[in-house]
């Protein structure tokens, strides 16, 4: 019996992460693994283009996103840190600063909860610590930019 293909954004971000964790260890090819992965999952076809957004994004965008991870978690550095952890944040950061068609506190609840799935014991915590840094910094910053923006307006 054949299961009905699945939807939603929490089975792709799913699959994102599995497919972005095989590449970081073996490094697979991201097509390949992507789409075996969509396939054995049963995700709809828009599920699966999700996913793979992700995956392409984050790959793209590997270096800045890992600097940010860096500059959010200096007592962690990124090459010692749990690939699963690594990758959560990969794709939360990905999501919270290029992508940005979700809420800043979905993201975080996602990662938290593939966290919860995949990681270890304190990765929920770790996990919901940088990204609620990274949303307190972004907020800041918005603040202050509107702050110059409004000052500017009155001399």
């Amino acid at each position: 019996m054949q299961r009905p293909p699945r939807g939603g954004r929490h089975p792709a971000r799913r699959l994102a992460l599995q497919t972005l964790f095989e590449i970081d260890f073996n490094r697979a090819d991201p097509r390949e693994t992507h789409d075996r992965g969509a396939f054995r999952a049963g995700l709809t076809e828009e599920a699966a283009a999700f996913a793979w957004d992700l995956v392409a994004g984050v790959l793209a965008h590997r270096k800045e996103l890992d600097a940010e991870i860096a500059a959010l978690a200096p007592e962690f550095p990124i090459d010692q840190m749990a690939r699963i952890d690594r990758n959560i944040l990969r794709i939360a950061l990905y999501e919270l600063r290029v992508s940005g068609d979700a809420p800043a506190a979905v993201i975080i609840d996602e990662a938290v909860e593939l966290a919860r799935m995949f990681g270890s014991e304190a990765s929920p915590k770790f996990v919901n610590g940088v990204l609620a840094t990274a949303v307190g910094e972004q907020s800041g910053r918005e603040e202050r930019e509107r702050g110059r923006q409004g000052s500017a307006g009155t001399t």
